[in-house]
């Protein structure tokens, strides 16, 4: 399942309800401090009961208790539902089939909270199109035998075809009352989706995303649940990626049991069948599975005790880590949620914290939010995931979606700013960090030197300016900038071809989103701009002997091979690569015709202003 929205009704100082929507991949909540940024995050928190997280008294809206309301809710939207679910012997159903979604098709779990709360929700519904027919709105909460007689009485015991199966003779009685009339419904979970031991909710508990929040600060204490997490975070994913197996597991010895208890009971009817029919075979509990892992130090001092700086920099290397983990096929999605990640981190940390975040991000089974008021790190956040929260006139906090003059008001009010360097262009082309200017910029001087081209940025007057990447808050604070000057634009990135699929993804739905502006986008053939150094060059100027091809993470081999950041390889290595050696990396061929890449892309950028 992946969360769509979430909705807070009279929480903190969110009054009436707000809904924030949720972005498939990266939502950024943005805003100035006390805005009400991280609420969101808390309310999250409290929803998937994430370490412990507890609702208090204080939680409710102080003028809507004012107002006589009693109750706060905090409530979830989820879609890509699950296409099977099992919720009686082996027989699959859905929540479709058992009418247990929304108007809009959506799986929407309400936690309502008592103003005077002691942390437990005091219910928890599923707001769903459940029917209006008293005698068919408790099904799922209907024990079998009771079932039974219902479906009799109706006449369809003939369609059931096996009649030990709750779900069958549910489906079979919605069949026989169609058309059913829906209604909006909050069924409660502990009333109507549990019976005989048979908990409906249980199952679609284990279906719901695991969840983790990493607060900017919190008491230093020995259970400190940063101390554990991120690690112990891992272990919640392991089990989550495992869970089929465990389920399936849990069924094959329920039903190794179950059958032994059906033969028992068959052989005591042949004895007492007064007393065998009084009898049903149930499993009270299911197993618990826990598992508790973190990080010791050699000196004896626990890791929640060393400084927050160190507990945020184990933080910032363990998103690191995720975004390189192959996590395809997992079955539930993890949400990510950290609050202002630039907290006790060097200025480089946060922004490569934020990277490491949105490399994660484009991964198919995570979400992850965050909040920050920092512009390089707002900047940096995806248009589409950006979620303004300020104030209105009441001082109410209200959540905005995307639109070109919340990112104004937004980019304004952070403070986040286009490149500098525009006021000499007469056209700009947009690249991700300052590798990319050195790539350009050294190209396009040695291509004309060597009479290739006729001209380089420098005689255009083209400037490279870095964003971070393509469809960010900077990206579009800038090209705005070069549209309300007047200014040619177009975009130049890696293809990362041969690495990540869903960085590779990202990186075409970027492409269609500038090409719709009527804009040029460029990307390399091969996977980065690393991929075109000689490697004879860095035998020479290295000493070091290295291999790649043209998809492979030629940034990292050279890296390693040298003793240096990835991130410094161009800078350090393509100001020595000759026009010869430029041209040689960079040719194709295509429908027979030999053609030169990079000779092409520099004509092409250059073309800009002409």
């Amino acid at each position: 399942m992946r969360l769509k929205s979430i909705k807070l009704t009279n929480f903190r100082g969110y009054q009436g309800t707000t809904i924030v929507a949720v972005d498939e991949s990266m939502t950024g909540i943005v805003g100035r401090n006390d805005f009400g940024k991280s609420t969101v995050l808390e309310a999250l928190a409290i929803f998937f009961e994430a370490d412990g997280a507890k609702a208090d008294k204080n939680d409710m809206n102080c003028f809507r208790l004012e107002a006589g309301d009693t109750h706060f809710e905090i409530a979830c939207e989820f879609d890509e539902l699950p296409d099977r679910l099992i919720l009686d012997e082996n027989v699959e159903t859905t929540l479709g089939d058992e009418l247990l979604l929304n108007e809009g098709g959506c799986l929407e779990i309400v936690k309502s909270f008592k103003a005077t709360t002691s942390g437990k929700p005091d219910k928890t519904y599923i707001r769903c199109q459940h029917p209006s027919d008293e005698a068919l709105s408790n099904l799922l909460g209907t024990k079998m035998a009771d079932l039974k007689v219902l479906g009799r009485a109706r006449g369809v015991e003939g369609d059931v075809a096996d009649q030990r199966v709750a779900s069958l003779w549910r489906r079979a009685i919605r069949a026989s009352a169609q058309p059913l009339e829906l209604i909006e419904t909050l069924v409660d979970v502990d009333k109507g989706l549990s019976t005989e031991g048979k908990s409906v909710w249980g199952k679609i508990q284990d279906q719901l995303p695991t969840f983790a929040l990493f607060k900017a600060d919190r008491e230093s204490s020995d259970g400190d649940a940063e101390a554990k997490n991120p690690l112990q975070q891992a272990v919640k994913e392991a089990q989550a990626s495992l869970q089929q197996r465990i389920t399936d597991l849990e069924a094959e010895i329920e039903n190794s049991v179950l059958d032994v208890a059906s033969r028992t009971l068959d052989k005591l009817g042949e004895m007492a069948p007064e007393l065998a029919n009084e009898l049903t075979p149930r499993f009270k509990d299911k197993p618990k599975w826990t598992f508790n892992f973190t990080l010791d130090g050699e000196n004896g001092i626990p890791i929640n005790k060393r400084g927050s700086g160190v507990r945020r920099l184990i933080l910032l290397n363990f998103f690191r880590a995720e975004a390189e983990k192959a996590v395809a096929g997992s079955a539930r999605k993890v949400i990510y949620a950290i609050e202002e990640p630039e907290t006790s981190q060097h200025p480089n940390y946060q922004i490569m914290l934020m990277k490491a975040l949105l490399s994660l991000a484009n991964q198919e089974n995570r979400q992850i939010l965050v909040t920050t008021h920092v512009p390089a790190l707002a900047g940096l956040i995806p248009v589409g995931g950006i979620r303004y929260v300020t104030k209105d006139a009441d001082g109410v906090p209200a959540v905005k979606m995307p639109s070109e003059s919340v990112l104004k008001e937004a980019a304004e009010s952070l403070g986040v700013l286009p490149e500098m360097g525009m006021e000499r262009a007469k056209g700009v082309v947009l690249v991700e960090g300052k590798s990319d200017v050195t790539f350009l910029r050294h190209t396009t001087t040695v291509l004309k030197e060597a009479g290739h081209t006729t001209a380089d940025l420098d005689d255009a007057r083209i400037v490279p300016l870095q964003t971070g990447g393509s469809g960010n808050v900077k990206h579009w604070v800038t090209h705005k900038l070069a549209d309300d000057l007047g200014l040619p634009w177009c975009v130049f990135l890696d293809s990362d071809i041969g690495g990540d699929p869903a960085q590779v993804k990202s990186i075409q739905k970027r492409k269609a989103e500038v090409e719709a502006q009527g804009r040029a986008f460029y990307s390399t053939r091969k996977r980065e701009i690393e991929n075109y150094l000689c490697p004879d060059l860095i035998r020479v100027e290295a000493n070091a002997v290295v291999t790649y091809t043209d998809t492979c993470d030629a940034k990292k081999i050279i890296g390693n091979a040298v003793g240096m950041k990835p991130d410094d390889v161009i800078d350090r290595f393509w100001p020595s690569m000759s026009a010869e050696m430029i041209i040689s990396s960079s040719k194709f061929e295509e429908d027979g015709a030999e053609r030169v890449e990079l000779v092409e892309l520099s004509e092409k950028i250059i073309a800009l202003v002409k």
